[in-house]
């Protein structure tokens, strides 16, 4: 019988009542972000140039939190540090509420009001990641909760009984919904990104144990560096290599 073109292994594992589920194959994986290192982007052609990754869309909010947290920490940044400004005062603030009554990042100049162009001063990306950095903080705590967290997704599962459970995996085209069948391409399903010097688990730490938790972190990588690392199932985009 021929495997399955997308194989991945599973690690299982459960903790004060609630079962975590977590991508073995993903986190193990040598992906990194390439913004700025030729990302095509995910519109619908190829477009390195415009460095502008996974910022094309502008971004959805979490919850109210997330929101009123990416407002006011983007009224500190200056026109120094923040391209569009200017143009976010004038237009009432970085973030609206769309047609479908969703509050989300405004768009400038087809792509989202923080990201920052190739030629600004302080260099094309986040401006929110950008000013974080400068500060000696986490960006993770300064961005948008679903930038940070690309490509992990994580989805918390409740059955009859109010047993939990959590499951990390890494984001895929179908997590965009229909939009997501229309990107020219996708990082997780292509070997472009497929160049890190470490694997996801340790290049994506704090972002990990910012969505599971410390403890579920630990024991994931306790299990995952107890094996040989020739049982472990390569990623299906490192199969795609020629």
């Amino acid at each position: 019988m021929t495997a399955p073109e997308d194989l991945h292994e599973w690690l299982s594992f459960d903790i004060d009542d609630d079962t975590y589920q977590f991508d073995v194959t993903f986190l193990t994986s040598p992906w990194t972000c390439i913004f700025g290192r030729g990302c095509p982007g995910v519109l619908t052609g190829p477009a390195p140039e415009l460095e502008q990754g996974c910022c094309s869309y502008g971004a959805h909010f979490t919850d109210k939190a997330d929101r009123k947290r990416v407002i006011a920490l983007s009224e500190v940044l200056g026109p120094d540090e923040w391209q569009f400004r200017e143009e976010s005062d004038v237009a009432g603030g970085p973030v609206y509420k769309n047609d479908d009554g969703e509050w989300v990042t405004r768009l400038q100049d087809d792509a989202c009001i923080f990201l920052n162009r190739p030629g600004f001063a302080k260099g094309a990306g986040c401006a929110l990641h950008q000013a974080a950095v400068a500060r000696g903080e986490r960006f993770i705590d300064w961005k948008p909760d679903v930038c940070w967290q690309l490509p992990l997704r994580l989805e918390h599962k409740l059955d009859e009984n109010d047993h939990g459970t959590y499951v990390l995996r890494e984001w895929k085209r179908r997590d965009w919904g229909e939009g997501g069948d229309e990107f020219h391409w996708w990082c997780t399903d292509d070997p472009q990104a497929m160049v890190g010097h470490q694997p996801v688990y340790e290049e994506l730490r704090d972002e990990i144990v910012e969505l599971v938790g410390e403890v579920p972190f630990e024991t994931f990588v306790e299990q995952v560096r107890r094996r040989p690392s020739v049982q472990l199932l390569p990623h299906p985009s490192l199969k795609k290599r020629p």
